[in-house]
């Protein structure tokens, strides 16, 4: 016991699964509790937003945001793959979901 121990990220892959306004989130930790896959931790500085600490097991569900308090506090960003994208056959424009 009185080690001090160090939770640290995994390397992000390119997308990072959620992102976190900080000057919005006051770090209530409802989308840590909530998160399915556990890909989120409380950040030891209280009032910060958590800690992304396994991105590459997030399953994109939007769980974490759907369940935050405080709107525009946390952002999915799905992977190119999964972004939905319409065509428009008259002029071959395409149109992604952001």
């Amino acid at each position: 016991m009185g080690k001090t121990i160090y939770a640290t990220p995994n390397i992000i892959s390119p997308p990072t699964p959620v992102t976190f306004n900080s000057d919005i989130c006051n770090g209530c930790n409802k989308c840590v509790e909530t998160c399915q896959m556990d890909v989120l931790i409380p950040n030891p500085v209280k009032g910060k937003p958590p800690i992304v600490l396994y991105p590459d097991e997030c399953w994109y569900g939007g769980c974490c945001v759907a369940i935050c308090p405080h709107q525009h506090a946390i952002k999915l960003h799905h992977p190119l793959q999964q972004q939905v994208r319409f065509k428009r056959k008259a002029t071959g424009e395409h149109f992604r979901i952001k």
